[in-house]
């Protein structure tokens, strides 16, 4: 108000008499001080056991501190200022296994530092540990444990969140389906979901309409899906571990996604999905050890490059008319089946390297001299007829592979190679043989 008032008069001094530039100049210096003043005044509240966080954020002014001493407190907080929240040696907030434990309304909240638990468990209600409500623009939730919450955080609309090193775990006593996710994004601008530890929820982190966003550095396990996204675009996956769940990683319906440097590995059904993807690069992830590796179905216009698949079942199941995606530099390894492909026409997929490659380079160039092939017709046919895998040692169907192989007539779709690389792009892939999927919980 002082701020306003000083402005007003300013303005109208101005109208009434010419000032000197050396006026206006010192004018300037003093509002520029009355704001220093202003954030000066911010105080810093204490709560003790035995006392109400409530009732000091109800006394807090925006822009104060709410600092929280070790201890355990009951209570459901709403917190409807801008302020910080910050626990001293981690006091643990219990919701009582109703409503959320945290609300924010405001903008510029900042949680940091505490253990929140307990929040109900209404899917309807969406009942989470810490629920930022649309509008709170620029939530900061950091350093906190989140547990045994229906939903660790429900972040909807709302712009530049940052979620940064929680540990997040959910009711682990539930079954998947009721259970919430880990972090939930809806309908965001600018989110940060850095550093994060998530277990044991129904998704590790869920995003729905969410753009321009960073999710780096997170670690997924025992969940459906590590990560399951939809309906976003231009956003940065980078150096996410997502381990131990059913699917890793699923982008679903997007575009201009950059997914690099991540690692899935040990996932019972796929470590990376792309559906409906494009205008994404997909570069540096390591894929090991899932029942699919990428499973890509109806993505087009994406480069996928110098990622390692290595030890899953099936190293990529391709599907659905998923063409014109541009795939080099990667490295095919130890995969039972490397590629899955059903389609009317081939695609080529340049440059890779190809465990069971048995071509040969005579000229030493590091390409081989005859291009690789990924499926022939028993391949197709097994994967048509399924009961025919148990003749596939028969010698009528090696038969059928080697005729196959010499009448083009005969010949399958594929995945093409015209020019395999002799040696694997990655030097480290031996660490990651071994790995199996686990059920998540």
């Amino acid at each position: 108000m002082v701020l306003l008032a000083v402005r007003t008069t300013a303005r109208w001094v101005h109208a009434a008499w010419p000032i000197r530039p050396a006026v206006l100049l010192a004018l300037a210096s003093l509002l520029a001080c009355l704001t220093v003043t202003g954030r000066a005044l911010a105080e810093i509240l204490t709560v003790r056991p035995g006392q109400s966080i409530g009732a000091a954020i109800a006394q807090a002014r925006p822009g104060d501190e709410v600092r929280v001493e070790r201890g355990l407190y009951r209570e459901n907080l709403l917190i409807d200022k801008p302020l910080t929240l910050k626990g001293i040696d981690r006091p643990t907030l219990s919701g009582g296994l109703k409503g959320d434990t945290i609300r924010i309304t405001a903008e510029d909240v900042t949680i940091d530092g505490l253990i929140v638990r307990d929040s109900g468990d209404s899917l309807v209600e969406q009942n989470a540990g810490v629920y930022i409500r649309p509008g709170a623009n620029r939530a900061i939730v950091r350093n906190c444990d989140l547990t045994y919450n229906l939903f660790g955080l429900w972040i909807e609309s709302v712009r530049d969140v940052r979620v940064i090193d929680n540990v997040i775990t959910g009711k682990r006593d539930y079954s998947s389906a009721r259970r919430g996710n880990g972090i939930e994004l809806y309908h965001t601008e600018g989110a940060q979901i850095v550093g994060n530890q998530i277990s044991f929820v129904r998704d590790g982190i869920y995003v729905d309409v969410s753009n321009h966003a960073l999710f780096r550095n997170n670690r997924i396990h025992n969940a459906r899906y590590g990560t399951h996204y939809m309906n976003s675009n231009d956003n940065v996956w980078e150096g996410n571990d997502s381990y131990h769940n059913r699917g890793g990683l699923a982008l679903m319906m997007a575009r201009n996604q950059v997914v690099r440097n991540n690692r899935a590995w040990g996932n019972s059904d796929h470590g990376i999905m792309l559906r409906t993807l494009q205008d994404s690069v997909i570069e540096g992830n390591i894929v090991a050890g899932n029942a699919r590796g990428f499973f890509i179905y109806d993505a087009e216009y994406n480069i996928i490059r110098n990622n390692l698949v290595m030890d899953n079942t099936v190293g990529v199941h391709l599907w659905a008319g998923s063409y014109r995606n541009k795939a080099e530099g990667n490295d095919f390894i130890l995969n039972r089946t490397q590629i899955k492909y059903v389609a009317s026409r081939d695609e080529i997929w340049p440059g890779n390297y190809w465990s069971n490659y048995v071509g040969w380079d005579r000229n030493g160039d590091g390409i081989g001299d005859v291009p690789y092939e990924a499926n022939d017709m028993v391949d197709y046919l097994s994967w048509r007829h399924p009961m025919m895998k148990l003749l596939l040692a028969s010698p009528a169907v090696q038969t059928l592979r080697m005729v196959s192989q010499q009448f083009p007539l005969l010949r399958a779709t594929s995945i093409v190679d015209p020019k395999p690389r002799m040696q694997p792009h990655n030097p480290d892939w031996r660490q990651w043989r071994g790995i199996f999927p686990s059920h998540p919980q």
